[in-house]
């Protein structure tokens, strides 16, 4: 279980401790890291799926689970840009977060500069599936 524990002496020391795991990937898969829960919740690893497509978003969101994963969340495109960018086309790709602000806008994530912004769920744009593994 995912820890963090705050000294009293110094409320601004935090340690988090991650137990050891060990995940089996399959082929083309690619370990893109630990993403800690919000407010002290366990969190969880993150694995990127191998394949890609271009595609609007509702279908792309099919697509993902079809291959048994998911679009990832916005918090998790800027880890996947932080640790695996490698991975990605210079291009946007897909979220599975809609915009609160409009009707049929949906998150995506630019992985030539780290810029996030949202647009039109008919157009088309490049996804990648992940998938989650919770901590123990």
């Amino acid at each position: 279980m995912t820890q963090i524990e705050e000294s009293a002496a110094d409320a601004a020391v935090t340690t988090v401790v991650i137990p050891a795991v060990t995940l089996t990937l399959a082929p083309g898969e690619v370990y893109a890291g630990y993403l800690l829960g919000k407010d002290g919740e366990p969190g969880h690893h993150m694995i990127l799926l191998p394949g890609e497509v271009s595609m609007p978003w509702e279908k792309a969101m099919e697509w993902a689970a079809s291959i048994g994963g998911d679009l990832p969340t916005r918090r998790e495109q800027s880890l996947l840009y932080a640790n695996v960018s490698e991975n990605f086309k210079r291009d946007w790709y897909w979220s599975n977060t809609q915009y609160a602000g409009y009707s049929g806008y949906a998150w995506r994530q630019d992985f030539y500069d780290g810029g996030q912004d949202f647009y039109r769920e008919g157009n088309e744009f490049r996804a990648r599936a992940v998938r989650r593994i919770p901590a123990q």
